[in-house]
């Protein structure tokens, strides 16, 4: 295991492992250990339950653990740029900085949202593609502009928690929100379910259409797994029969990076909070999954959130084990290149 950019980059079986190896250590199976190796952690973005299951995980694992925050009193200003003139406010180069924070840890993860300007630049994840460039290390990927894995993860490893069927109905809805989101989280929830082999269904009003690539995608991982992917804008036809309901907000491909005509086009949308009045009749035993953090009353109702439905805790809590999971993986690649041999799987039964 070279790396963790999208969960798509492994087979189904491989991601099918992983879940069951984070419920085996979510049950109380020992971490492997790693002393003699060290993680770096660098966030560009905020953070909550990535922090700090990325702290405990490497507690639990025995990895030195080096954390940057970028910003105010943390790294310099990255410039990203090839042949930029840095005489502006960026004071490190990409190529330096991912370079030597490759000299001085085994592993890093990083985090680094979608400046939500450009759709080309985002598209293109210049961060995260600089530092798999340069810094010569496995990285992770802690949620960049298209792909949030680590979240896809856990979330599939939650599906499993609950015995959701792999066939099970999986409804990813759009919900309202003030400003327009990133679809880091909406496209690696849609491509996690398809690769699950669910029957998902992605809703949401006209306009707010994930990127063709990913819907590409998604169809060829659900072909693969026996599962199917649909869109609509049907709210009825779409929670018919939902085992799992998935709220997160994203937004519109069409007004990127232009907020006013993104705020006018989304101004009569706020009736998309889900409430239980949505599960009402069409999928009365449906779970509430959402990512967090969330905006109460704003994408999703006390009611639900606060209801037996809601598996939200459950499923923050799978970030720890899900990345220990990965993080043993990723471990045992390293200290097996090193030694030249191939890298001894962790197969939950033999615990």
């Amino acid at each position: 295991m070279k790396g963790f950019y999208k969960l798509s980059e492994l087979d189904a079986q491989q991601a099918r492992r992983l879940a069951e190896r984070a419920l085996a250590l979510r049950a109380g199976a020992p971490a492997r250990r790693f002393p003699q190796l060290a993680l770096g952690l660098l966030f560009m973005s905020p953070s909550l339950r990535t922090q700090a299951s990325m702290q405990r995980a490497a507690a639990k694992m025995a990895l030195q653990l080096i954390q940057l925050q970028s910003g105010g009193n943390g790294v310099w200003n990255l410039e990203l740029s090839d042949g930029a003139v840095m005489d502006g406010t960026t004071v490190e180069h990409v190529r330096e900085a991912a370079a030597v924070l490759g000299r001085f840890v085994d592993m890093l993860a990083i985090r680094a949202f979608a400046g939500g300007q450009s759709l080309e630049e985002d598209w293109a994840d210049p961060v995260l593609r600089a530092f798999q460039q340069f810094a010569g290390v496995p990285i992770v990927n802690l949620e960049s502009a298209q792909w949030h894995p680590c979240q896809a993860l856990a979330d599939w490893s939650t599906l499993d928690l609950f015995r959701v069927p792999r066939r099970a109905k999986f409804v990813l809805t759009w919900a309202w929100h003030p400003k327009p989101l990133p679809q880091a989280v909406p496209n690696s929830t849609l491509t996690m379910a398809a690769q699950r082999g669910m029957d998902v269904v992605v809703l949401r009003p006209d306009g707010y259409d994930l990127r063709p690539e990913v819907l590409a995608e998604a169809r060829a991982l659900a072909a693969a797994s026996g599962g199917t992917v649909t869109v609509t804008s049907n709210r009825k036809e779409a929670l018919e029969g939902a085992s799992v309901v998935y709220a997160k907000s994203w937004g519109s491909l069409v007004h990127y990076g232009d907020a006013a005509a993104e705020g006018a086009f989304r101004s009569g949308l706020r009736d998309w909070c889900v409430s239980n009045a949505w599960f009402s009749g069409a999928a009365p035993d449906a779970k509430f999954m959402h990512c967090l953090p969330v905006r109460r009353n704003v994408v999703v109702r006390d009611e639900v959130l606060d209801g037996p439905r809601s598996i939200v805790i459950d499923q923050a809590e799978n970030r720890l084990h899900a990345q220990m999971a990965l993080l043993e993986e990723l471990a045992a690649s390293v200290e097996s290149a090193r030694r030249g041999s191939a890298p001894e799987a962790v197969h939950t039964a033999s615990l």
